[in-house]
């Protein structure tokens, strides 16, 4: 199985690519790229907290960093429920929505660049691997949540 951290460098790639596309979408194409964020985010974070997170939490040196990403997970899942209550085609969606975009590229840049580092000192290839499955694992059951919902 692939390393976690691949995995998930995989998913923000994938998710840098639909913010831009979303930031010069308008109407149903809008609508489209926002339920394709939400659904990718939302499972890659609870996946992630599942797999990742819960490695880093059992690690006392690691806990805070942790603790820090879940908590800019909340953050996001607030932007994106304000978003879902807004006129999609209003200038207040899309200020919005900048905002939302700025914090989720800093949010990830910020698990890449710092997160991510840290982890791949203190798990070992093997470990990393394994929580690779379980990540996918995870992904998969959360996406297939979100369709039944």
């Amino acid at each position: 199985m692939a390393d976690i951290l691949e995995l998930l460098k995989k998913d923000h790639e994938t998710h840098r690519g639909i913010l831009s596309d979303l930031a010069k979408a308008s109407g149903a194409a809008r609508q489209t790229l926002f339920g394709r964020f939400k659904a990718e985010a939302l499972a890659h974070a609870n996946a992630e907290e599942q797999s990742l997170y819960a490695a880093m939490m059992s690690n006392p040196k690691q806990q805070d960093e942790a603790r820090h990403a879940v908590a800019e997970h909340k953050e996001i899942d607030d932007y994106v429920e304000d978003l879902e209550k807004m006129d999609m085609h209003s200038d207040e969606w899309m200020s919005k929505f900048l905002k939302l975009k700025h914090r989720y590229e800093h949010h990830i840049d910020e698990e890449e660049e710092e997160m991510f580092v840290t982890a791949a000192r203190a798990l070992s290839d093997e470990k990393r691997k394994e929580l690779g499955t379980k990540f996918s694992e995870r992904r998969k059951a959360e996406e297939e949540k979100l369709r039944a919902a």
